[in-house]
């Protein structure tokens, strides 16, 4: 039954994404129609995916507000929609790709989020500063995910540098964020369980500090929090971790 209901539940979000954004299109004559839009649909996803396949969602820790960098953890579909409607102004980082999906491409453009071609890493990074530095992306929050995909729970990608660079660049500081959505709403595959999704942004790294120092800390303190948060859910990752790096020995 659940993976029924899951099944109607991804129907559903990605037709009314399709509606929506026909019947707002007129909107995205001003920035602040496109976020009114995109809020509309991330509450009305989270809301259905509470009552219908009991998916609670909370966030954690204070707010970011202001310019600042948010390097999050990235497991699914839905830590993207709890951080854009937990934040007064979020705009992404996403793949320039993603520029020409119907709908979606046409409102992150709006919103300012930053595109990145990911297959040539070096012009990649030189392009988005420069996005950046121009002042392409509208005022607000300036969403990375430091993994540049979505992560399993348990599984292990190296974090970017592409966040140092950002971080440095914008002289903002850096509020990283730690999730456990993925084991309720994994990145590939129809069902979705019910349970309690988190996303919990942690005490901000302050401007200025040196590039190493910098990515060492981000990723030390947004694993061992979303593992954290994923034991809650009965998950032990570093123990799958761990079994892995065993396996490949």
């Amino acid at each position: 039954m659940q993976w029924l209901k899951s099944l109607i539940f991804v129907i559903y979000i990605y037709l009314f994404m399709a509606v929506w954004g026909v019947v707002c299109f007129p909107l995205l004559l001003h920035p602040k129609g496109a976020r009114w839009v995109c809020g509309v649909y991330a509450a009305h996803v989270l809301w259905l995916a509470r009552v219908f396949l009991g998916i609670k969602t909370e966030i954690r820790g204070p707010i970011p507000t202001g310019e600042v960098v948010i390097a999050a953890k990235h497991q699914s579909f839905l830590d993207i929609m709890m951080i854009y409607d937990a934040v007064p102004a979020a705009k992404f980082i996403m793949k320039r790709e993603l520029l020409f999906t119907p709908f979606i491409g046409q409102y992150a453009w709006r919103l300012g989020c930053v595109p990145v071609n990911r297959g040539k890493r070096g012009k990649a990074i030189a392009q988005m500063l420069e996005d950046v530095k121009k002042g392409a992306a509208q005022p607000g929050q300036l969403v990375i995910y430091s993994q540049g995909t979505r992560v399993a729970p348990g599984d292990y990608k190296p974090y970017k540098v592409g966040t140092a660079a950002i971080y440095k660049e914008t002289g903002w500081p850096c509020v990283p964020a730690a999730t456990n959505v993925g084991l309720l709403w994994p990145r590939k595959g129809i069902m979705r369980k019910p349970g309690l999704a988190v996303v919990e942004f942690l005490d901000p790294i302050p401007p200025g500090m040196a590039k190493a120092d910098f990515m060492a800390q981000l990723e030390t303190r947004v694993e061992a929090k979303s593992n954290a948060l994923m034991k809650e859910l009965g998950f032990d990752a570093e123990s799958k971790l761990a079994g892995g790096a065993e396996r490949s020995l």
